[in-house]
């Protein structure tokens, strides 16, 4: 099978028909139609085998994974995913892998309306490439410079178990193995928090997904905003399977530095607060306070009220090892 019957076989059969897709697979480009008081916000994630998933993930995961990292950044801007583009380099044509990685992509896209509308095939080291837009209310999209002194910093869900998966399979550290499938689910198929993204564009001064571990990616706000932060490490949302597992430290360096998460970090003033809380309540989001922002332009961490050094380092492309 080569490069246009493989597009035509795995890539063009999809349930999802876009009304404002005008022409999606099969031209030099694809063309949507605007959409009179909506932004479009546009973003881009690569995957490379061995870098950002282990050579052992199932097809189907990786194409789930592939696409829910760039719906988990749509999500971060408030926004609602659109369309989306894929580009694949493959070593070699393996159909059933096609077939459940294909799989494994438009099973998000169908639950997310979204529609793949271009994108290219090439050979070589496994990696996969997605561009994905979403739409947002014109002036109501979400950034990470908005956080202000004195606003509360929140994050969805729990933190940590996708990265003691990883450490699970690299045998840094034993898991219970009734419980190794739920960290690898969370590892291997996130869920991005995209109706909470939505919700928050109402109430979040600033916001961004968690994808590098929650320090790196805090710094990132507080860069932007220009402010500091100390963040409460006894608050720090943690599941059962991380406390049954690790001793405390190393569950809070987990979750502190270990990355993968997909969960929102957000801002919100202390006026919007009971109201952002009520308001995802309601569309089934848990939400944890971790800490606040303040104008010192540095990160803290305290712990039972008592400052404590940090100690944690998040992943960085290109970084000494």
């Amino acid at each position: 099978m080569k490069e246009f019957e493989l597009i035509k076989h795995f890539f063009t059969q999809q349930a999802v028909k876009r009304k404002d897709v005008l022409l999606g697979i099969g031209d030099d480009c694809a063309v949507v139609a605007s959409t009179e008081n909506q932004d479009i916000v546009v973003t881009t994630d690569t995957l490379v085998a061995g870098v950002h998933f282990p050579l052992e993930t199932s097809p189907r995961a990786i194409g789930h994974k592939a696409v829910a990292v760039n719906l988990s950044d749509i999500a971060a801007m408030g926004a609602k995913p659109s369309w989306l583009s894929l580009a694949i380099t493959l070593p070699e044509v393996n159909e059933s892998w096609l077939a459940e990685f294909s799989s494994g992509v438009f099973e998000l896209c169908e639950y997310y309306n979204v529609q793949l509308i271009g994108g290219d095939t090439t050979q070589g080291p496994l990696s996969i490439t997605i561009t994905a837009q979403g739409l947002t209310p014109k002036g109501k999209y979400l950034s990470r410079s908005g956080a202000k002194a004195g606003d509360w910093l929140y994050v969805t869900g729990d933190l940590g178990d996708a990265a003691l998966a990883l450490q699970h399979y690299n045998k840094q550290v034993s898991v219970n193995r009734d419980w190794v499938e739920k960290i690898q689910a969370k590892l291997d198929y996130p869920k991005p928090r995209v109706l909470a993204g939505q919700t928050l564009r109402e109430y979040a001064t600033s916001a961004i997904d968690l994808s590098d571990g929650l320090l790196a990616d805090l710094g990132h706000i507080c860069q932007a905003s220009n402010v500091g932060a100390n963040v409460v490490l006894n608050a720090i949302p943690l599941s059962d399977i991380m406390h049954e597992t690790l001793l405390f430290d190393d569950a809070v360096n987990l979750a502190l530095s270990g990355g993968d998460d997909y969960e929102l970090l957000f801002t919100v003033s202390d006026d919007n607060k009971v109201g952002m809380e009520t308001a995802l309540s309601h569309v089934g989001t848990p939400v944890t306070c971790i800490g606040q922002i303040n104008a010192s332009k540095i990160i803290s961490t305290t712990l039972n009220n008592k400052p404590v050094p940090i100690k944690s380092a998040s992943f960085e492309h290109f970084s000494k090892k």
